[in-house]
């Protein structure tokens, strides 16, 4: 870990670690936003990923969301990386309370994360939009439980459906209110892997009283000014052995 940040977190008592899609592409998950996932939709698709991914999309065009979505957010071979591990074993000591996350991939917690709060869901759970049935990623899928590339509830035949927040829904009150409390009580914030510019879960960095702020991203943000110590660099190296 980077002597810098050490030694905030070894006077912290505690640290919340607040993450984005840069703490995933270290393990290999790229970035839809990026300007390889940008193009990946629009050559493909002719449509933004934010219009695939949304609401409205979802329903009116079910199989070629199922395409995109199980073809550029479904990555089941990623492995937890040097952040996600790092993060783990500091709450296994006692000092992390929580990691407040965007990712969908569940890397936290196959890194041994315990307390974590997922903003945006997860690929890994999945529910019959009709008796609410709850299934694995592999269900999903399995061609054999598609009805083309839309997955269907084998109990009542019903759209099986990501539990993932999609553009144009709300984010799980229950989620939100459990991050929120997290970082109001943190005496230490680690900011990582997000440009945050996503609301609204970027807001939730203004939930924050506490002393310091660490900024690790590989670019610049808005926040910068508000932080204690900001870091131009990989997650993965900053918070790794």
């Amino acid at each position: 870990m980077d002597a810098r940040v050490k030694e905030i977190v070894e006077k912290s008592k505690r640290v919340v670690f607040f993450g984005g899609a840069g703490v995933s592409t270290e393990s290999n998950i790229p970035d839809f936003r990026s300007e390889s996932g940008l193009y990946s939709a629009v050559s493909q698709y002719g449509k933004s990923p934010e219009t695939m991914l949304s609401h409205s999309f979802f329903t009116s065009n079910m199989e070629t969301f199922f395409d995109y979505y199980k073809n550029n957010l479904i990555y089941r071979d990623a492995k937890p990386n040097k952040a996600h591990i790092a993060l783990a074993k500091m709450e296994e000591d006692g000092k992390l309370t929580g990691v407040v996350t965007q990712n969908i991939d569940g890397l936290h917690q196959l890194a041994g994360s315990k307390k974590v709060f997922e903003l945006h869901g997860s690929v890994l759970r999945n529910y019959c939009m009709d008796c609410g049935t709850f299934y694995d990623l592999d269900y999903i899928m399995d061609e054999q439980h598609c009805d083309g590339l839309v997955p269907k509830c084998e109990k009542c035949g019903g759209i099986v459906k990501p539990d993932v927040v999609l553009y144009e829904e709300a984010l799980d009150e229950q989620v939100i209110s459990g991050a929120v409390d997290a970082i109001r009580k943190a005496d230490t914030l680690i900011v990582g892997g997000t440009s945050l510019v996503v609301y609204p879960a970027a807001g939730l960095i203004n939930y924050f009283g506490g002393k310091d702020i660490i900024l690790i991203n590989k670019s610049e943000t808005q926040y910068d000014s508000r932080a204690s110590l900001v870091i131009n660099d990989s997650i993965g190296k900053v918070l790794g052995d």
